[in-house]
Order: C-alpha cells, then structure tokens, then sequence
C-alpha cells in the first residue's frame, strides 16, 4: 500500500517569519527516502551524507535566528522510485509546521513551483541535497542569476556514479563528479562551506 504523502505546511506564515527576521534560507533539495536508501539505489555517500543533512537542518532549526526552511521534494515520473505516493518519495526529515514543502518537476527548484516568490532577491540560500549534477547545479545557478548569496555546503549534498557511454567507457565516481560541481559552481561565485563552519551560517554579518 502506498505511503501517505507528507503534508506540506502553509507557504505565506513561513513567508511572514522570512520578511520579520532572518534573510537566510535553507534550502533541502530532494532529500527523499529512496536517495539515501542503501545503494545501489541510494547514492553511495548514503550514511555519511545523511548525517550531514540531519546536523545542518538540526542547527538550522535551533538558531536563534532560524532561517526559512524549504523543504523541496521531486515528483518522479511512473514507475521512478520517487513517484508520488512511493515510499521513495517520501521526505527524510517531517517538516515542521512552521517549515515549507513545495514539489518540482525540473531540475531547477525555481521553475514552476513558488519558491521565487518565497525567496527574497537579497536572501542568503544555504543549500543541501540531491543530486549534485542535476537539482543542485540547476538550482544554485538560477539563485546566483536572481542576485541571491549562494552557500553550498560540502559534504551535505550527493549524487550517483556515472556511466559514461562516451570516450571508452567506464564509470566516473560520484565523489569526483561532486568535486567537479563544486568547482564549477565556486568559479561561478557560490561559495562553498566545510560542515564544520555551518552553525556559523545563519548568523547576520
């Protein structure tokens, strides 16, 4: 049977809390039961990653300056491991009431779902999850086009192996492919942050 979706808390308080206090976002992208099941299913960071994940949203939600939380989630197409209703699809961490959970269809969490309307032009957007070529890539270039200060944390975003079918062959580690990104996205102007600096992050300076 189907597991019941996740409910998705109101967009316009959590709007209200942003433009009142904290010019900070965190923004978690995809983080859904099947990318941090054991691979090969889940990524192969899976443990390490997840970890991650639950430390930074942790620090974020006792900052005494929280930021906004935005919980995006992908709707899969049929019979991909997040379609809607699929367990996989499911959110790792239950947003809190006060938290946002909007759902994409493209690799861009802008596109068509809200979230540009939610984020301030002069926001600060921590950003975390899956994957790391795809949602994050899309997502962080888009943010850094709006204007916005791009912070993507190391260690706390993930994505597969990939096959190549170009150039002979054979298969490019997934750690590579998130260094690769990193670096594409540094050189762009996202700035890229150790886990051991994020409690720092929501801090105004």
């Amino acid at each position: 049977m189907p597991a019941s979706p996740s409910p998705a808390p109101s967009t316009m308080s959590a709007a209200a809390s942003l433009s009142e206090g904290s010019s900070h976002v965190l923004l978690l992208l995809d983080i859904q039961r099947f990318m941090l099941s054991a691979p090969p299913i889940g990524v192969p960071s899976a443990k390490t990653v997840e970890k991650n994940l639950r430390e930074v949203l942790k620090l974020a939600r006792s900052s005494p300056h929280p930021p906004l939380i935005v919980h995006v989630r992908n709707i899969g197409d049929a019979g991909e491991p997040d379609e809607p209703g699929n367990d996989g699809w499911q959110l790792i961490f239950d947003p809190l009431p006060n938290e946002v959970v909007l759902d994409k269809r493209k690799n861009n969490a802008f596109a068509g779902t809200g979230l540009g309307e939610l984020v301030p032009l002069d926001a600060e957007i921590v950003v975390v999850g899956f994957q790391t070529d795809f949602s994050v890539r899309a997502t962080c270039g888009t943010a850094l086009g709006r204007g916005n200060e791009v912070i993507l944390v190391r260690g706390a975003h993930a994505t597969f192996d990939r096959i190549e079918v170009l150039h002979g062959g054979g298969v490019t580690a997934a750690a590579v492919i998130e260094a690769e990104i990193e670096a594409e996205l540094e050189e762009a102007g996202v700035h890229i942050l150790e886990m051991k600096d994020i409690a720092y992050s929501w801090v105004d300076r």
